[in-house]
Order: C-alpha cells, then structure tokens, then sequence
C-alpha cells in the first residue's frame, strides 16, 4: 500500500510547564530555560533534522483562580505561567531556521486586525513563507480583563466577532494589493502601482478600518491557518476559515467518525475535503524494546506533578477539582460538565468506570503512544486510515523526547512512506497542499477579496467621507 506522507509538527509553549506539569524539576529538560534564545534554536535545529513541518506555539493570556480558588497553583508550578509572547520567539527563529515552519497562537482579543495583519505579512516575507497562525478566541475572564473587558464575552458571540476579524484580515492581505503592484522599477523610479494598491474600507460591528495595507503581499499573502475549536460553532468556523485543525480524539474510531463528519462540513462551506488537514495531539514514549519503552513511561509518571495536572484540566473544563478524592469514580461528583468525558472513557476501557484521577491525567495519558519505533508507526498508520493527516507531537522532556522520536522513529515512518525525507520546495502552505500552491485557493472564503476593491476617488488624503465608508467596502 502506497500511503502519503503526514504532516509533523512539535507542539510546545513559551513557558516553563506546557503540558506534561512537573518534568521541568528533571534536570535531563531544558525547558527550565524557556526563556532564553539557545533553548529554542537547539530544538528548532532537531526539528529540522528530522524534516518536521512546524514549530507550532500554544499561548495563554491570563491566569485565573482556578485551582483551590486561587492562582499560587499555577505561579508555583509553572504552569503557564510566566508565559512568554510566541510571536516574538517565532520571529527570533526566523534567522535560525531554513526550512521549519513557524506557527502560533493569537487571539482576537490581543491585536487589532490591522496591526496583526502587517506583523504576519511582515514575518512571512522574512521566513519566505514560513509562517502558520492559531486562530483562537480565548476563554477566560481573565484574559479578557487583561484587554479591558468586565468578562469573556459568551462563547458563540466570541465567534462572530472572530468572523469579522477574519474578513477584516483577509481585506488586507488578499484585496488591498493586487498582483504585480510591486514593479521595483529603478530605472522609472516607481516602486509600486498606485492604482493596484487600495483602502479596504470595511467598517463592521467592532472595526473600522480605512486601510491600505501597510505591507506589501507576502509569499502566501494570508498565512496559513489552523484552528482547534470542538464546538459546533468552533467546527464550522474551521469548515470555513481553517487549512488544519488540530483534535485530541480519544480513539481511531472517534476519529474516523468526527473527521468524516467535519470533511462534509467543510466541503457544504465550498471547499472541497481535503482543504481541511486533521493534526492529532500525540506525546510519544520509545523504546528499543516495548519493555524500555513501558519503563520510561513509568518514570516520567513518576516525575509528573498531580497538583500541576488537576489545575491544568481544571482550568480548561471551567472547575475546581482541588477538593477530590482522586479515587472517588466522577459519576459520584456533582461535576456534570465532565459526564461525557466519563462516558467516553468507559467505551474506550471497557466499561471500567471513571475516576477523578482519570480526568486529571487525560492531558497526559489519552494522547501518549508507547512502544518500540516499529510499533508507534504501526499505531499511526491505523490512525492515518483513520483519516488523521498529521501528528502534533506533545515534548514531555525538552528536547530529549524529540531527539527520540527524530533518531529513533522518523526513519521507520520514512522507510513507510508516512515521513518525508527531505524538504519540498515553497512555502509551507505549498508543503502542506502540493496541489494548491502558496496562496489559498479560489475556492477558500478569503479569495472573494482579490479584487473587489477599485482604484478609490478619493485622492486629497483626507481620509474619506462618511459615505466612502458606508458604501465602498465590501
């Protein structure tokens, strides 16, 4: 059997304790030193030599009492806290890295459109088309009331707002310019086409914005996108906006049912199936026999921090589990937003029934994969037949794990077929879409953009009329 290749990418965050809360007291991790350059380009350089598609950056932008009703939990363990801008760590890679995608997660709360708009075009240009946005709406009060916000806005508001965002960016880096407006004509002494380049002016229920586009189109003019929402709004909006959206199913049955369901999603949104990559979380234990591999599992189970996972999971799921029994089965718990958690834990453990200490490890042990190198790819390529297109690798001991899996797995998955031996040529969305190219296809809701804006009458730099904005955007 033939198979097409997946898509690899190490998922970490600019923090102390990312996911696997504790292995940073190890002294065999270096993620202690999160926060210095070094750390960073040693493990970029890895990636690169094991042909990983990106470096994908998780973010957070507030901390909240989440944990015995208070933050010491989160400050003391590390967790998330302090946690650096992945924006900045993505463009410090830039210069140190050929080949290596670079995505990361920003909010529609943290930047303006605008200016968020020409930090990626601006970053795309330096990496060559390089660069991969998360397009999250956070959840926390306290991140928006980091952002001057009383509280989150409720959940299916925040994504028509992340619906006007997305039009406001795609105004800016798919219409404002158009093809050949950069001529770069030293002996006419004309950089840019004036009539090519165009005001957006979009003015919706949260922006306003004149434009043009301060930067001139990148590589892949709008970069690529990803999105992970599992809600029924968060699923459509991946149909129409996201290129890869990154899951967490439990089982290669779950699997195989929620993409096929999300693929016909994305194809009723015009897109065709495959424009919609599935990125599974995975962390990976290995070993030369499944002996070694089950003993190192043990030892990393011994250095996990229970506390560190408990306000994790706490956190995310919106309750305090500080006060638990870690024995105590849930359905004997007065949590009722974690009953179908409980539920799906039975059909993938034969009906054993669920304990509190089960859903605080989940983070860690739903997605871990434990065995020699012939055995983890064996079990990812039932998952590929599952549908799953690629593999967001969870970093227990930085950056020991991935050295692991770049020298000791990724030349089984070459030898299969599953990992690519050498860079393609292009953009990263070239790599990730061979047959579309570096910019998004026709077909994707961004491109009704290109062109829609004229040369505006409005030439006197006075900013426009009120009736400019009301009746020339788009």
């Amino acid at each position: 059997m033939t198979r097409n290749r997946m898509i690899f990418n190490a998922f970490q965050m600019n923090t102390v304790s990312h996911t696997y809360h504790g292995l940073w007291r190890n002294p065999k991790t270096t993620q202690v030193h999160f926060d210095t350059l070094d750390t960073w380009v040693d493990l970029a350089k890895t990636l690169e030599r094991g042909k990983y598609d990106a470096l994908f950056l998780a973010d957070v932008v507030g901390i909240d009492p989440a944990y015995e009703g208070k933050w010491n939990a989160y400050i003391e363990e590390g967790l998330h806290m302090p946690c650096h801008d992945p924006a900045a760590l993505c463009a410090a890679l830039i210069g140190a890295t050929d080949n290596l995608g670079l995505t990361f997660t920003s909010s529609i709360l943290t930047e303006h459109p605008f200016s968020f708009a020409r930090k990626m075009s601006t970053m795309d240009h330096l990496s060559k088309g390089r660069i991969g946005w998360n397009i999250v709406t956070s959840a926390t009060h306290s991140a928006a009331q980091n952002f001057g916000f009383d509280k989150i806005v409720e959940h299916d508001e925040r994504y028509r707002w992340a619906d006007e965002y997305m039009k406001v960016v795609y105004k800016l880096w798919e219409g404002s310019w158009d093809d050949g407006a950069v001529l770069a004509d030293r002996e006419a002494g004309v950089y840019a086409d004036a009539d090519k380049i165009h005001r957006i002016y979009h003015q919706g229920e949260r922006y306003k914005v004149l434009g043009p586009h301060m930067a001139s189109p990148s590589p892949q003019r709008t970069p690529v996108m990803y999105q992970a929402g599992s809600s029924k709004v968060g699923r459509e909006f991946a149909s129409r906006h996201a290129e890869a959206t990154f899951v967490v199913y439990p089982t290669i049955e779950g699997a195989r049912k929620g993409i096929a369901e999300q693929r016909k999603e994305t194809v009723t949104a015009g897109r065709n199936a495959g424009d919609l990559k599935f990125i599974q979380g995975f962390s990976f234990v290995v070993g030369s026999t499944e002996e070694e591999a089950w003993r190192k599992s043990a030892e990393i189970d011994e250095d996990i921090s229970y506390r560190g996972l408990a306000a994790h999971i706490g956190r995310d799921m919106g309750i305090d589990v500080s006060g638990l029994d870690p024995d105590m089965p849930i359905e004997q718990t007065s949590m009722s937003g974690v009953q179908g958690y409980a539920r799906m834990f039975e059909d993938s453990n034969n009906g054993q029934k669920a304990k509190v200490s089960d859903l605080v490890g989940a983070l860690s042990y739903a997605s871990r994969m434990v065995g020699t190198p012939e055995q983890i790819a064996d079990q990812l390529e039932q998952w590929q037949d599952a549908g799953v297109d690629g593999i967001n690798q969870i970093i227990q001991y930085f950056p020991q794990s991935a050295e692991d899996f770049v020298d000791y797995v990724i030349p089984v998955l070459q030898e299969r077929g599953l990992a690519q031996k050498e860079y393609g040529s292009g953009t990263l969305r070239e790599r990730m879409f061979p047959e579309i190219g570096p910019q998004l296809p026709d077909r994707h809701a961004a491109a009704k953009y290109r062109g829609a804006f004229v040369r505006d009458a409005e030439v006197s730099g006075t900013g426009g009329t009120h009736v400019d904005w009301v009746t020339a955007g788009v």
